[in-house]
């Protein structure tokens, strides 16, 4: 079977709202490398959306999902619980940052991490008012779509949303958008939209994930705490794209020197596996009554079995230094590439999450059609990439942290060569 067959297959049966980036098909996958239907080869610069940081394929979580289904797929956690359940629950509050005693919930996916944090945030405080900010992605659930800050292509058509949800800009240097911006209008949200006696939780990605890979100054994650501190607000740190290692640390709030009181927790948590976190302090996450939170499949035992067998490779194999290590790399390279194209404007790595953004060197303005072109080239020439950005204009890397160094600089190899050409 060929691609554009499958291709034209998948068009006769599933809605074009599921999206599909690239009409290719794959077979089979190891670590870095990836391969269609026709036998051709890719190194994968995505990885799922930054979900297999372990590698594709990874025998120690294959062989530790195998061995759990030859003792049972699926009980609901709800009814007849398991050790995996409890004893990933017990790593996840040990390793998430700050000294608070934490209690812990699984899901199965990050939207439903984010649904939950706030279901909890309101059981907490009474309140109902929630603070998110612009080019934030928190899932594409009718509440995660409202706390979203894009519009295109998550909430287009969609609305309405919840009410009671308001945002605020998100600091960025680049696009000249200050710390003390944001903090103003925080201020501003508070004595034009909302009190801030009315609001459960501020929520925010120590990364932007969707808008463009920015990074949360660190005195900006420290005044939101503060603020929230003052008024009894919950924080709420998204890491569903950040976490397990993927910035140089186990989470990205440890870059900010905060803690925040709920985290969400998804992608990279287990190798590929379905299923999704939230962590927080333990007073907050026991509001909520008894069957108040949960899921049919929340906590699947492959993806328990999967997410500790992570936890393991990550600490055994260093991969918060890996991760360090391959964004000095793409750093380097690509500040090279970038004195001679003047076509990107700015290049950001906070470890192994990485990012091209392309503006016009004259004007500043956003060049989505070089952004479109690159990824159009990168297929073409054995390449798996995705951009993003609320302005369309950025190539995000992320590959697995298991990378080879010969392998990530092949996969530079041709991503320079692209970016060459397309952006002259």
């Amino acid at each position: 079977m060929k691609n554009q067959q499958l291709h034209e297959r998948r068009s006769n049966v599933i809605a074009q709202g599921m999206g599909a980036l690239y009409p290719l098909y794959m077979e089979k996958a190891d670590n870095a490398h990836v391969w269609d239907v026709e036998g051709n080869k890719y190194i994968d610069f995505a990885a799922g959306i930054a979900v297999t940081n372990t590698g594709h394929s990874n025998s120690r979580i294959t062989d530790a999902v195998k061995a759990q289904i030859d003792n049972f797929s699926h009980t609901c956690a709800m009814v007849t619980p398991y050790e995996s359940f409890v004893e990933l629950a017990e790593k996840l509050t040990d390793i998430a940052p700050g000294d608070s005693e934490k209690k812990t919930i699984f899901l199965t996916t990050g939207a439903e991490a984010v649904e939950n944090a706030v279901k909890v945030a309101r059981a907490h405080t009474g309140r109902s008012g929630v603070i998110a900010f612009k080019g934030g992605f928190h899932g594409r659930t009718n509440l995660t779509m409202g706390l979203t800050g894009k519009i295109a292509p998550y909430k287009a058509g969609f609305g309405p949303f919840p009410n009671e949800i308001y945002h605020a800009p998100y600091p960025n240097a680049f696009h000249g958008i200050s710390t003390e911006d944001s903090l103003q209008a925080l201020q501003d949200l508070f004595a034009c939209d909302i009190e801030p006696s009315r609001v459960a939780a501020i929520i925010f990605e120590p990364v932007q994930g969707e808008g463009g890979f920015y990074q949360a100054p660190a005195e900006f994650a420290q005044a939101l705490r503060s603020l929230c501190d003052q008024h009894g607000i919950l924080l709420i740190a998204d890491e569903i794209q950040t976490g397990f290692a993927r910035t140089g640390k186990m989470f990205a709030t440890e870059h900010l020197d905060i803690e925040p009181d709920m985290m969400t927790m998804a992608k990279g948590i287990a190798g590929g596996f379905p299923i999704s976190a939230v962590v927080g302090k333990a007073q907050v996450m026991d509001s909520a009554l008894p069957g108040g939170l949960g899921g049919t499949y929340a906590g699947s035992p492959l993806g328990c079995v999967a997410g500790l067998e992570v936890l393991k490779i990550i600490e055994e194999e260093q991969l918060c230094a890996k991760a360090q290590g391959i964004g000095e790399v793409v750093n380097a390279r690509m500040t090279e590439l970038q004195k001679t194209v003047p076509a990107i404007g700015e290049i950001r790595t906070i470890g192994a999450m990485m990012a091209i953004e392309f503006t016009d060197p004259q004007s500043g303005q956003p060049l989505q059609d070089v952004t479109k072109a690159v990824i159009s080239k990168a297929q073409e020439n054995g390449l798996i990439l995705l951009s993003c950005g609320v302005k369309a204009n950025v190539i995000r890397l992320l590959p697995p942290l298991t990378i080879e160094s010969d392998v990530l600089a092949q996969g530079l190899d041709k991503l320079e060569a692209i970016i060459a050409e397309v952006a002259k």
